[in-house]
């Protein structure tokens, strides 16, 4: 199964929401605090190919899922 990789920080409401989501799912995943990694969001913004104005960005495997709306979308369309 393909991990989750969750781009997110400490503050965000949303990135706790989706982490706790993955969690009670018990799917694997990856945090990764961008303010400690030394991630902007132009850098986000690189990787998706799109700019980037929040977070959580997330991906599943390599696939790019979005937000936290579309991260539940993604796993209740999979259930």
């Amino acid at each position: 199964m393909s991990r989750y990789t969750l781009f997110g920080h400490q503050q965000c409401g949303f990135c706790r929401r989706a982490k706790e989501e993955l969690e009670r799912r018990e799917l694997p995943f990856r945090y990764v605090d961008i303010h400690e990694e030394g991630i902007s969001k132009a850098d986000l913004s690189k990787t998706i190919g799109r700019e980037v104005n929040t977070v959580p960005q997330i991906f599943h495997g390599q696939t790019y899922i979005g937000g936290y709306e579309a991260l539940m979308e993604h796993l209740n369309q999979a259930a």
